[in-house]
């Protein structure tokens, strides 16, 4: 009897809630930390990046109108998605980045308490940071914080699923749409993370995720005029600093929001409390006479 042969899953971008080829037709091997291939991802280009971006823009009207606690609902539905396939992604966590079963169920169960953490923050960070401000004069005066827009999602290339939880969780959680560039090497969490959101009640376009060479794509998300704000944390150290640099170089010629790389890359497993919340939200003040 002959062997059988495995064919491997080509897998597709996620733009607008659908899942295109990319516009070129190019993919590559995803492997594991053995250099065994495990599926074929597509290789984003500069056009794909630009329709991820129309897209998040059609749907942040939508996303950014609906009720704190509505967003809450939608981003606690994806948490028990998730929980629902966590033997597959500890499957391909584990293979992503090389750690052993243990570790990567326990990555794969902090993303599910992460989006859970933000799910109950999406209709209290408007206590935190905002409030009535005392004036003077016959006026109120009121702050509260509103999403800044569109944003670029560099995500992490080494913690490839807790760490793109981390950084996307908290954009969509106020009210922005995202266009997330996944890790090249260790894409496959990231792909099948937008499976699990393809069938969890967000809306089309709110999270959209390109996968391919960050040379290629990152540098057209950060000089793109329709995108509000970048997140660069996951830039890996070891990839130059002056690839930050010239990404945000590129990001100044519309003053767009930067979220910087530190000397190394964030402890994803800590308490994140509300900074990166607050990263890419804009505050509104209002006055209004008071009466007599």
């Amino acid at each position: 009897m002959s062997e059988r042969l495995e064919v491997l899953k080509t897998y597709k971008l996620y733009v607008g809630g659908k899942f295109p080829r990319s516009e070129s037709g190019r993919v590559y091997a995803v492997t594991d930390s053995k250099g065994r291939t495990l599926a074929n991802a597509p290789r984003g280009s500069r056009k794909d990046a630009r329709d991820a971006v129309v897209a998040a823009r059609k749907a942040f009207p939508g996303w950014s109108g609906a009720t704190a606690y509505n967003r809450g609902q939608i981003l606690y539905r994806i948490a028990e998605m998730l929980e629902g396939r966590r033997e597959q992604f500890a499957t391909e966590v584990a293979a992503a980045e090389g750690i052993n079963r243990t570790k990567a169920l326990a990555a794969v169960d902090a993303a599910v308490d992460r989006w859970v953490w933000y799910a109950g923050w999406t209709d209290k960070l408007a206590q935190v940071a905002g409030g009535a401000n005392p004036v003077a004069g016959p006026f109120a005066n009121w702050s509260t914080p509103e999403p800044t827009g569109v944003v670029a999602v560099i995500a992490s290339q080494r913690s490839s699923l807790l760490g793109l939880t981390s950084a996307v969780a908290p954009v969509i959680a106020t009210g922005n749409t995202a266009v997330v560039l996944a890790a090249g090497a260790s894409a496959l969490p990231a792909l099948s993370f937008a499976e699990v959101l393809a069938v969890s009640d967000l809306p089309g376009g709110v999270v959209n995720i390109l996968t391919g060479h960050p040379a290629e794509i990152a540098p057209t998300l950060a000089s793109h005029q329709d995108v509000n704000a970048i997140d660069l944390t996951g830039v890996a150290p070891d990839a130059g600093v002056a690839s930050a640099r010239d990404l945000e170089i590129a990001a100044a010629d519309n003053l767009k929001r930067v979220l910087r790389p530190g000397a190394k890359e964030p402890d994803w497993t800590a308490d994140p409390g509300t900074a990166r919340m607050l990263a890419f939200t804009e505050i509104r003040t209002v006055w209004h006479p008071t009466g007599h």
